[in-house]
C-alpha cells in the first residue's frame, strides 16, 4: 500500500445523501449547562467538553482565572440533522465577570442564507492586555452561550467547548497593530491534487501543507483541515467544486463555503460561492502575517491573526445542493498556500494550556488530534513548498500521529486531576 493510500484511509468516505455527523473530540468530558451562574460547572483550560444547548435560555459555564493569563473559549454548536433552520439561526458566545460585565462582545455564528445545518463555531475571551482595564482581576468568570434567535429554538443542539489559556509576555511589547502588509491576492498553488479526505471535526482535522488536496463531499457535509502557520507567515486558501457534467437551470446561492479559524478556533475569514452545476471556486481574502500585536487591531481578520500555531480550514457544501443537483458525492480541491518564512515569536512568561499551544511548539488545542505538530509541522511547510510528494505526506502523517499521542496524554492527565 502506498503512503498516499494509507493516509487517505485515515478518514472514512461519506455516502451520498448521508452527510457524516460532527466528530467530537475523543475523551471530551460531558458537562451540563446551567440556566444560572450559581450552578455553572467549571471549565478548565486544556480540557475539551461536551454539553447541550437545550432551549431558548442562556446557558452558563464557570471559569476560575488568574490576573495575568488571557483565556479563550470556543464553542461549536451542532444542529440536529433535519432541524428546520433560518438564515439567522445560530449561537452567540461571550465571557462575563462576576458583576455581569462582558469581557468580550458577543461573537456569533449563523447558518447563513441556505439554512444548511452545519457545525457553527463562536468564541468568547477574557484578555489581559496593556490598553484595557476591564476583566483584569483574578476571580470567577462565566462563559455565556445562547441562541442567536432564541424565539426559533425548538430542538437541543450539541456543544463542544474548548477553553485555552495564553500566558503573558515575558516583557512588554508593541501595543499597536502593525502597519502596512502585503495584501495582494496570491495565485493558488497549481499542479496535480493529492487525495486527502477531510476530517469531520476540529479534533479530527486532516493535516495539510502548501499544495493542492483532493477530497469528496456530499451535500450537508463539512470537512475540516489543519495547517501549521508560523510567526510572520500568511496562510491563504481556495476551494474548488467540480461540475456535475450535465446542464441545469437550477442555482444554489452560498452553496460552497470556506472558513479560516485560528488556533483557538476563532473565525478569521470566510468565503463562499454559489453553484449551478458548473465548476466554481471560493478564495479567502488575504490576511496579514501572524503577529502578536495584531490583537490590537479593530478589524476581525487582522485581530484574529494573533497567534502562530495550527490554523483550521473548514469546507461546507450546502444541503440544498443535493435537492437541486443530486446526492453526489462531489469532487472538491483545496489549494493551500503559506507565504513567508517563519520567524521567532514573542517570549512568553510561562506555558500555554494546553502546553505548546502557540508558536513553534504549536498544538491544535484541547483534544485536537490533527492540530499539533510543533517544530515538525513548521519544518514540513518550510521544506514542502508547493510540492505534494511522499516526503510531505510522510511529514504530515507523523505530525498527526504525534498530535494524537500528545492529546491522549493530556486527556489522561485531566482525568487524574479533575477540576469541576
Amino acid at each position: 500500500m502506498t503512503l498516499c493510500a494509507a493516509v487517505a484511509l485515515a478518514a472514512p468516505q461519506a455516502r451520498a445523501a448521508d452527510a457524516p455527523s460532527y466528530a467530537f473530540a475523543a475523551g471530551a468530558r460531558t458537562v451540563p449547562g446551567a440556566t444560572g451562574t450559581a450552578d455553572a460547572v467549571r471549565l478548565a483550560p486544556g480540557t475539551t467538553y461536551r454539553s447541550t444547548l437545550s432551549d431558548a435560555e442562556r446557558t452558563y459555564y464557570r471559569l476560575e482565572l488568574d490576573d495575568a493569563s488571557s483565556t479563550y473559549v470556543s464553542v461549536t454548536a451542532v444542529p440536529r440533522p433535519g432541524a428546520p433552520l433560518d438564515a439567522g439561526d445560530g449561537i452567540r458566545v461571550s465571557v462575563q465577570d462576576a458583576d455581569g460585565l462582558s469581557c468580550s462582545s458577543f461573537d456569533s455564528a449563523t447558518v447563513g442564507a441556505t439554512g444548511s445545518p452545519r457545525p457553527l463555531t463562536a468564541w468568547g475571551a477574557r484578555e489581559v492586555v496593556a490598553d484595557r482595564s476591564l476583566c483584569r482581576t483574578a476571580g470567577t468568570y462565566y462563559v455565556v452561550v445562547e441562541r442567536a434567535r432564541p424565539e426559533s429554538a425548538s430542538q437541543p443542539w450539541d456543544l463542544e467547548l474548548a477553553p485555552v489559556s495564553e500566558p503573558p509576555l515575558a516583557r512588554p511589547g508593541a501595543t499597536r497593530a502593525p502597519g502596512a502588509w502585503d495584501s495582494a491576492t496570491p495565485a493558488p498553488p497549481a499542479g496535480e491534487a493529492v487525495d486527502r479526505p477531510g476530517g469531520a471535526g476540529f479534533a479530527t482535522a486532516a493535516a495539510v501543507g502548501p499544495g493542492a488536496w483532493r477530497s469528496r463531499i456530499v451535500p450537508g457535509q463539512t470537512l475540516f483541515y489543519v495547517v501549521p502557520v508560523g510567526w510572520g507567515q500568511q496562510p491563504d486558501a481556495t476551494v474548488e467544486i467540480g461540475s456535475t457534467g450535465g446542464r441545469s437551470a437550477d442555482y444554489v446561492g452560498a452553496a460552497l463555503s470556506l472558513t479560516l479559524h485560528n488556533p483557538v478556533r476563532a473565525e478569521v475569514e470566510s468565503a463562499q460561492t454559489g453553484y449551478g452545476g458548473s465548476q466554481k471556486s471560493a478564495a479567502l481574502a488575504p490576511v496579514p502575517p501572524v503577529s502578536y500585536a495584531n490583537r490590537y487591531a479593530v478589524s476581525a481578520p487582522v485581530n484574529g491573526m494573533r497567534f502562530a500555531g495550527s490554523y483550521y480550514l473548514v469546507v461546507h457544501l450546502a444541503a440544498e445542493v443535493g435537492e437541486k443537483f443530486g446526492d453526489g458525492p462531489y469532487g472538491v480541491v483545496l489549494r493551500v498556500g503559506v507565504r513567508g518564512s517563519a520567524r521567532p515569536g514573542p517570549e512568553y512568561a510561562g506555558e500555554s494550556v494546553p502546553r505548546g499551544m502557540f508558536g513553534a511548539g504549536a498544538s491544535g488545542g484541547p483534544g485536537g488530534a490533527g492540530g499539533h505538530g510543533g517544530d515538525l509541522g513548521l519544518r514540513v511547510l518550510a521544506a514542502g513548498g508547493i510540492g505534494t510528494g511522499s516526503a510531505l505526506l510522510l511529514g504530515l502523517a507523523v505530525w498527526t500521529v504525534t498530535a494524537r499521542r500528545r492529546d491522549a496524554a493530556q486527556i489522561r492527565a485531566n482525568a487524574q486531576n479533575p477540576t469541576a
